[in-house]
């Protein structure tokens, strides 16, 4: 048994594209979560990550039809604290002879269970993600950090005596450069939140559930001008379970099995106000992209679907441009044109994202990019399938996967 934390990701490599499936995946109850959160009820007792990855498991393992006995591998990714693999492992009764603790975010876990798949270390990993995100009272501010009630480390960000002390902060820049180079105005920028809005009331597992209308965004309250309390992502607590299974032992299981195809990883090197204001990420996104296509044998134009991790709406804007999905300058105009809806030129985000569906950190991005993909997402299901991409993008890094339909 071993127990190891935060592994670096296996580099893009078409050895290993298809080796390895997700064959199936349970999530928490993130609307009632947080209604139970904001209510406050006496006597509440706040949620756990033991709790809710206990829950997340147990869906995804009645949702892939297997048995305890058949996990032979936990990945945790725990990303404010909790137990450890060996002690969640004796906690949800399985006996897992590869055992690792991983980075929160999703993306680099995904590629790091694939190569140990690969490599025979395990044959079927459950790969679980839980934060109390609302229950610790999380903050993602300026200030100090320490604990729970922690802003953004100002060590983690260079700029802090000018005011870049907070995420929000680092987005309104962005935002406001890029209303200005281009040409827009916050009405515009206003298009992104009520696109995932109203794909976050067609979807049951989002949280946001009320129309939202521009005169509505636009009274929002700011949080760092020019972007409003709506172009932010959500603090709510949740967990995620993806099983992930040897490709040959997938192709007979409960649910169609879906390919883990490719991965890239990119990181900026030089000046962060350069990479994150001016260029905007682009050239990590670029390069990451082209890495993960590669491998997985597949041109932009296949990519039929993106889930793109967004603290906020400026981020998504910078992926679906940086990616090369449209032309720099083009994104808001392609949202306000609904060119990123179910049934548009790239549906983005169609659960409703982490503005109004929930904040996984990007996992309930790829849990729906599994339900689309086995053709199972309802109302929102985009028609003719073949494959997704998921992509965390943090401030100086990218890291898309492509998971695809199995043949």
């Amino acid at each position: 048994m071993s127990e190891f934390s935060f592994q670096p990701m296996p580099r893009a490599d078409a050895g290993l594209s298809r080796k390895a499936a997700i064959v199936g995946i349970g999530e928490t109850d993130y609307p009632a979560l947080y209604k139970a959160a904001r209510a406050k009820a006496p006597g509440l007792e706040p949620a756990t990550p033991e709790a809710l990855a206990r829950t997340a498991f147990e869906h995804a393992l009645a949702d892939a039809g297997l048995e305890r006995g058949d996990i032979d591998g936990l990945s945790l990714s725990l990303i404010y604290g909790g137990p450890t693999p060996g002690a969640l492992s004796a906690e949800l009764g399985i006996e897992p002879a590869f055992q690792i603790a991983c980075s929160g975010l999703f993306a680099g876990p995904l590629p790091i269970v694939c190569e140990a798949i690969a490599s025979g270390k395990a044959d079927t990993v459950a790969m679980i993600y839980a934060a109390a995100s609302r229950s610790i009272s999380r903050k993602y501010g300026g200030g100090t950090y320490s604990g729970s009630e922690a802003g953004t480390p100002t060590s983690y960000y260079y700029y802090h005596p000018w005011g870049w002390s907070s995420q929000a902060a680092h987005w309104a820049l962005i935002a406001q450069r890029y209303l200005d180079l281009y040409g827009y105005d916050e009405a515009d920028l206003g298009a992104v939140a009520m696109q995932l809005r109203r794909n976050a009331i067609a979807s049951p597992q989002a949280i946001m559930k009320a129309p939202m209308s521009t005169e509505d965004y636009l009274a929002s309250r700011y949080i760092v001008r020019p972007m409003h309390l709506f172009d932010m992502c959500l603090v709510n607590d949740g967990a995620v379970c993806l099983i992930v299974r040897r490709a040959d032992l997938a192709r007979d299981g409960a649910r169609p099995p879906v390919h883990v195809a490719g991965w890239g990883e990119a990181k900026a090197r030089g000046s962060k106000f350069d990479t994150l204001v001016r260029q905007r990420l682009a050239p990590q996104l670029q390069d990451a992209g082209a890495q993960a296509l590669a491998m997985a044998g597949l041109d932009l134009a296949a990519i039929g679907h993106f889930e793109g991790y967004h603290p906020a709406s400026i981020h998504l804007v910078n992926q679906i441009e940086g990616y090369g999905f449209v032309d720099p300058g083009d994104g808001l105009r392609a949202f306000r044109e609904g060119e990123m809806a179910v049934g548009g030129r790239l549906p983005v985000n169609v659960g409703g994202g982490m503005m109004s569906g929930a904040y996984m950190h990007g996992w309930n991005l790829a849990a729906e990019a599994v339900r689309q993909l086995r053709g199972e997402a309802g109302a929102q299901q985009i028609a003719d399938l073949e494959a997704s991409m998921v992509s965390v993008a943090q401030t100086d890094q990218a890291h898309p996967v492509i998971l695809a339909r199995a043949a």
